[in-house]
This record gives structure tokens, sequence and C-alpha cells, in this order.
């Protein structure tokens, strides 16, 4: 790769992968004191996907992987890296990424995770394209995927209600041509680590996810206001030149009041938290295939990511088709 040319990381390929078990609103109620009324009225939540007892995330990872190799018509060995956003990796060590390397064949690849919490798919493409826009690498693979149903307290309705299971994959491929990821912009606010956190195995405290909801939800949507804001901006663009907009699937409420801040139209704004509850770093990648998959968008539109997740952290992305 010649590193005195401008490199910019083209979109080449998007997938997704979800268990194939549904967990319902009325299984829930059979479960713990809640009903389908009151958890859809608060988060727009009716069904949520969950992993069998012998599934890792590594296994949906690798199968959103395989199926992004298939899409783009790549072999496993083409690509040079292969990052994983994850908060539920199948061990401390190894990284998910080297079982994800391992389950798809790709031997060449490096592989690495990340830890963003929500955030994690957005932090993984502003690594990503920044090792493409360096020159460093050609082919990169990013996974969201996690398996936060194995640290829910289901006796939690706060919580339990909220979670799902998956992975969405996508490829970046170098190109000359300007489009791909624009721009991106992250932020990390370390004082309000105490609001949503999974304990360590010797923390003393259980290890299931443990969230001040209602202090959340305030900092979720004017944070996520600020990030989008702020890449709008640095490139130059308005709402209105936006086709489409692929937020963090947390809660409906959450979406919407972060879209009617920003101006947004709700038609461009997708949402598919209905059906797959939060699937913390995977729900932008689910819900971005879905967009592609449906023809949602066309080359040339400009998309826009934004997500926000335990540390807190959070993020946002522009991306031209």
């Amino acid at each position: 790769m010649d590193l005195c040319d401008k490199w910019y990381a083209h979109l080449l390929a998007v997938s997704s992968y979800v268990p194939d078990r549904v967990l319902t609103n009325k299984d829930l109620e059979k479960m713990v004191d809640t009903s389908d009324e009151w958890i859809s009225s608060r988060t727009g939540i009716s069904e949520r996907r969950i992993v069998d007892s012998d599934q890792s995330t590594s296994d949906l990872a690798a199968n959103a992987a395989k199926k992004a190799l298939e899409k783009a018509n790549l072999d496993p060995k083409d690509l040079d890296l292969i990052i994983v956003a994850t908060s539920s990796s199948d061990m401390l060590f190894p990284s998910t990424a080297c079982f994800v390397q391992k389950k798809i064949g790709a031997s060449k690849a490096v592989a690495f995770d990340i830890s963003a919490a929500c955030t994690g798919y957005v932090y993984g493409i502003a690594v990503a394209s920044s090792f493409i826009e360096s020159g460093q690498y050609k082919k990169v693979m990013l996974i969201g995927a996690d398996s936060l149903s194995k640290y829910i307290d289901w006796e939690d309705r706060n919580t339990c209600v909220l979670f799902g299971d998956g992975a969405g994959a996508l490829i970046l491929s170098a190109t000359k041509e300007k489009r791909g990821v624009l721009k991106s912009h992250l932020c990390s606010d370390a004082q309000f680590t105490d609001l949503l956190y999974l304990p360590g195995a010797k923390s003393g405290d259980s290890q299931t996810i443990k969230m001040k909801g209602n202090e959340v939800f305030k900092i979720a949507v004017n944070t996520m206001v600020d990030s989008a804001q702020k890449i709008l901006d640095q490139c130059g663009v308005t709402p209105k030149d936006v086709a489409c907009v692929v937020p963090h699937q947390a809660n409906i409420r959450i979406i919407k009041a972060v879209s009617k801040r920003l101006g947004l139209d709700d038609k461009i704004v997708y949402t598919n938290v209905e059906r797959f509850g939060n699937t913390a770093a995977a729900t932008i990648g689910i819900a971005l295939d879905e967009v592609i998959e449906n023809s949602l968008v066309s080359k040339g539109d400009l998309i826009l990511f934004f997500a926000f997740g335990a540390g807190f952290t959070s993020g946002s992305v522009l991306l031209k088709l």
C-alpha cells in the first residue's frame, strides 16, 4: 500500500447473527413481576434473542463473520485484522477475537478485543478505519457481539427485560475513493462508572448487571445528542443531508428523545429494538445489516451512527455508502 496516498475505509460488507431462542415479554411475565404493557411502554421492547447454554459470544461472532465474508466474496485469509467489541468475552484471555480467528480460519489476521460496552461498535469502527487510513491494513473485520443474558439477574425487572444476545459484523476495505468512514467522534466520562456496571468475579458482588436506570437515561440522551451534533458540525452537514440514522438500540424512549433534540425525521431513524432488545455492542451492527438488506440506503448516501454505554462511553460515526 502506498503510504503517500490518502486512503479511506470503504464499507465492503455487513452481516448479523442472532440466536434462535426468542424470549417474549409474555415469557417474562411468568418469570418476574412485570407485564408486556409495562415493558413495551417503557422500553419499546417486545422480544429478544437468548443464547443457549452451550453458545458462546465467539459462536455468535463467528457466525456473523462467516456471513460477512460470503457477502464480500472473500477468503478468511484475506483479512488483515479482526476486532471484536464485547463486554461478554468467552474468557478473560485469550481474546474473543482470537477464538473467532480460529473458528473462521483467518490465519493471517491480527486479532484483538476492545471493551467499550454498548459503544463498542462505534469505537471499533473508529479503530478499524484508523488502521486502514494509516495504510497499515487493507481489509479489517469488526464484530460487535454480546451474550449479556448470561449476566442478568432474572429477578430484577429493571434490567432483565432490556438485554438480548447477538452479533453484527462488517468488513472495511481500503479505497482511494472518498467514501466509507468520513469521521468518528469518541468520548469517555469516567465520573459515572457506578451507574452502570458488571462486577468482576472477585468483587464480592453478584456477577450480574447493575444499573441506575433513571440517571443513565438522562445522561445517555444528553451525551448522544452532543456526540451526534459534533460530528455533523465537523463534517459540515445537517440532519437533512443524512439518509439514514442507525442509533444504539437501548430503549425506544431514548432513541426518540435524541432524535427529537437533533431535529431528525422519524422516517430516517431505523429501529429494531422491539424485536431484539439491547444487544449491547451488537445493536448497531444488527440494525445496519437490516438497513442494507432492505435497500433503505443507496451508494453515496450518508449514514449516521451514535451510541452510549457503560463507562460512560459514547461516540458517533458518519459514513458515506
